[in-house]
């Protein structure tokens, strides 16, 4: 198993595909960014391609296991969904499957991909690196929903991106306003779902791709297809609580939450441990960070989680970034037209940005602590 480095640069992977290119074909050992954990050594099970690691919010991160027949699934079941193979900018960290799989869609295109300057993301230095992309083929790339914030903030970030045929946005729910905002700007934004146990994204704008299947097991999210993961490295007793084969199907147990409409239509409504019980009732996170960007326009982040109450158990609260940011009075004031009363923040405070983890999912233990011994509103109920 090769390992690079988890501080290899984008620019350093770029220079060097040959280690995945040669793993993706067959010809060569797993390929694992960021490396493994010591005490796994370097055996991994026949056929691996890829070994990478989750980006999962609680316990220790696991490692997923992708064979080649995987990963080329996916790629080629997105090429088909975009319009046809192209040039990718990798603007994401080729240690996550995000960005991992930007070159392993490269590999499949036959072009180079450009990465960006080693740095923080900014739209200057993503207008610079679109600069270098080829002419006269398909240009795409993969954003989380931060950077994408940033890019419509910036007229050069919109000049930018509006060359691009296709940006995936995904790693975190994009936020209602931003896509909005994002089409409004005549930019084509994709909303990705997945997870480096099903080789990326594999629900696009909430329909999956042609290689995947999506159900719903009590609530929870299952996907399956043949880009799913074959388990975890070194992991038994968690593969087999995640993964199943039924239909001849290999299938994989989120942690996830959804609805399905009519026509298949998947909404995430977020992580089945995210969800706030508060008086014994469930509000769904991701309802009211909606709400609140939707009708708070001085706001452009924020993060909503469960905080500690010896009375109500939890009550919803909030972490909010923009220029003018309310007190909870108001905030309730505001949303009481749009949500439950039991799903009004009564716990809310400003912060300079939204603490985050992986490739761009926001930090809520980081939020919840932030939050934890501010004031509160006088009634949960309204």
């Amino acid at each position: 198993m090769i390992r690079w480095p988890a501080s290899a640069s984008m620019t350093e992977v770029v220079r060097d595909l040959g280690p995945l290119e040669a793993a993706l074909s067959g010809r060569g050992a797993a390929v694992c960014p960021g490396g493994a954990p010591p005490g796994l050594g370097d055996t991994t099970p026949e056929g691996t391609a890829i070994v990478v690691g989750t980006s999962g919010s609680t316990g220790a991160p696991k490692l997923a296991v992708l064979t080649a027949a995987a990963v080329r699934a996916s790629g080629e079941a997105t090429a088909e969904h975009l319009g046809g193979h192209g040039q990718w900018l990798l603007a994401l960290p080729p240690t996550h499957i995000a960005g991992l799989q930007v070159l392993a869609r490269s590999l499949l295109a036959g072009h180079s991909p450009v990465a960006l300057d080693d740095g923080p993301f900014t739209p200057e230095g993503f207008a610079a690196a679109t600069e270098r992309l080829t002419g006269g083929v398909r240009h795409y790339t993969s954003l989380v929903p931060t950077q994408l914030g940033r890019l419509l903030a910036s007229p050069l970030g919109v000049e930018a991106a509006a060359r691009y045929d296709g940006i995936l946005v995904g790693g975190a729910a994009l936020p209602t306003t931003v896509h909005t905002q994002a089409v409004a700007a005549g930019l084509r934004v994709v909303r990705t779902y997945g997870m480096s146990e099903t080789a990326g994204g594999c629900v696009y704008d909430g329909r999956p791709l042609s290689c995947a299947r999506v159900r719903l097991d009590q609530g929870r999210i299952v996907l399956g297809g043949e880009m799913v993961a074959d388990g975890y490295l070194g992991e038994p007793v968690l593969t087999g609580q995640h993964f199943t084969v039924a239909d001849r199907t290999r299938w994989f147990r989120t942690d996830d939450l959804g609805e399905l409409a009519d026509d298949g239509t998947l909404t995430v409504l977020g992580r089945a441990d995210d969800v706030i019980v508060t008086g014994g009732l469930k509000v769904a996170p991701r309802v009211v960070e909606d709400a609140i960007l939707t009708h708070l326009p001085a706001l452009r982040e924020c993060v909503v989680v469960g905080v500690p109450d010896t009375e109500w158990g939890q009550v919803v609260g909030a972490l909010l970034v923009g220029d003018a940011v309310p007190d909870v009075e108001r905030l309730r004031e505001t949303l009481r037209p749009h949500l439950a009363p039991h799903a009004l923040p009564r716990v809310a405070t400003g912060a300079d940005g939204i603490p985050l983890r992986g490739p761009g999912k926001p930090d809520r233990a980081a939020a919840r602590h932030l939050l934890e011994g501010h004031g509160r509103a006088r009634s949960p109920a309204g």
